[in-house]
């Protein structure tokens, strides 16, 4: 095979691939988001935390 012969063959396989692949649809967008609630679990969070703080710092006061 020359590589005239070599050269027309590669010019073949990339024309035929750029086809092939602009012929493919795109993918579909992704979808929304999930709704993930955000209420009561924060709220006891910061509820629980501030407890726990408080706990901690009377403990530590009354050990001094």
């Amino acid at each position: 095979m020359t590589v005239q012969n070599k050269r027309i063959l590669a010019s073949v396989l990339f024309l035929l691939i750029s086809f092939v692949s602009f012929a493919q649809d795109p993918p579909p967008p992704p979808g929304p988001p999930p709704g993930l609630p955000i209420d009561g679990g924060v709220l006891m969070g910061i509820v629980f935390a501030l407890f726990y703080g408080v706990r901690k710092l009377l403990i530590k006061n009354r050990d001094h």
